[in-house]
């Protein structure tokens, strides 16, 4: 089976083709017009859990099922 040109993964709202078979936090949220250091990124997993992902983590986007991912500021404090 051929790997495809591009994968598509979701950031919040917001659809995104991408070239790479795998990126890391911070390119995830330079993708996503946030800024690292004050964002952090979450991958959203089936079965609604989510998986935190650090700044130089790599994400495979080969792997079925990584394709939603979601940002949250760094600051945000439970109410």
């Amino acid at each position: 089976m051929a790997k495809p040109d591009t994968y598509k993964i979701r950031i919040d709202k917001d659809n995104y083709d991408v070239g790479e078979p795998s990126l890391t936090g911070t390119q995830l949220l330079s993708l996503a017009g946030k800024e690292p250091g004050r964002f952090k990124i979450i991958q959203r997993l089936k079965g609604g859990q989510a998986k935190p992902i650090a700044p130089t983590q790599s994400v495979e986007l080969t792997e079925p099922g990584v394709e939603r991912f979601m940002t949250l500021p760094c600051d945000q404090t439970e109410g």
